[in-house]
């Protein structure tokens, strides 16, 4: 079955009634498989003019929000030209205009942006780690789904390159956004911390394991549990498989960011 996105007319109470409205994993038997045309791709920037798009809209979102900071986005970063990293673009089907982006970075081969400002602790040495930086949508009525789908791309990019564990970094209004998608304080203790790697904003260290995260949705009965298990979207596409230079270790000790998190899901993302 094939559908398109509902975009149309009404606004964005519309545009993201698609994910409100789901209640969570059905058993296999009942499930029906879903394709879901959406109003925009997303791809990797493979280009330099691709690269300007997204930095464009990264800069827009920023500005919004931290103002100051958002001088330092003006231009491509260093980062966004390492091989340890990829940045995604979402772009309207109708004209090209870039309506979102965000960048991720594994630890492959290096250790995230993240570990410039903290030690992170022994349960997350070892492992296969990416962090997801720089998010930001356009401001118009599809920036939740846009939103959305750009962090299934993230999660996608994570299955595909067998990553064990996400690492996010957030504001406390954002990190709010983080907690909905069922992520958990790396330093429950500490609350917000300043990170040198971001001008000494203010941010919560989170993390999410991959191979439970189903399972986790799942049991929680999480509203976007279809969007992202039983929903295909081929217009989001996360490019080829990363060659793994990290021997995996794993240890035996489970975090508190493995919990179900039920109690987190109201989600309203802004």
């Amino acid at each position: 079955m094939e559908y398109q996105a509902n975009i149309t007319s009404q606004g964005s109470a519309d545009a993201i009634r698609l994910f409100g409205d789901q209640q969570g994993a059905q058993p296999l038997d009942e499930r029906q498989p879903v394709i879901e045309r959406l109003p925009f791709t997303i791809r990797r920037v493979e280009t330099e003019d691709d690269l300007l798009k997204a930095v464009r809209i990264r800069h827009a979102a920023y500005a919004r929000h931290v103002p100051e900071f958002a001088r330092s986005l003006a231009l491509p970063e260093a980062a966004d030209y390492e091989s340890d990293t990829i940045v995604l673009l979402a772009e309207s089907k109708l004209d090209g205009t870039p309506m979102g982006s965000t960048r991720i970075r594994t630890n492959l081969f290096r250790p995230l942006g993240v570990e410039e400002s903290v030690e992170l602790p022994e349960w997350l040495q070892g492992r296969r780690l990416v962090e997801a930086t720089r998010l930001g949508i356009d401001e118009g009525r599809t920036g939740r789904m846009v939103k959305i789908a750009l962090i299934k791309a993230c999660f996608m990019y994570c299955q595909q390159n067998d990553i064990e564990w996400s690492v996010a970094t957030g504001r406390p209004t954002v990190a709010r956004q983080y907690e909905q998608l069922l992520f958990s304080d790396v330093f429950p203790e500490q609350g917000a911390i300043p990170l040198a790697h971001v001008g000494n904003l203010e941010h919560r260290v989170m993390a999410f394991e991959i191979e439970t995260f189903e399972a986790r949705w799942a049991a929680a009965r999480h509203p976007l549990y279809k969007f992202f298990f039983d929903t295909q979207h081929p217009d989001i596409d996360v490019g080829p498989k990363a060659e793994p230079r990290l021997t995996r270790v794993r240890f035996p000790q489970r975090s508190p960011a493995a919990s179900t998190g039920a109690d987190h899901l109201g989600l309203a993302f802004a």
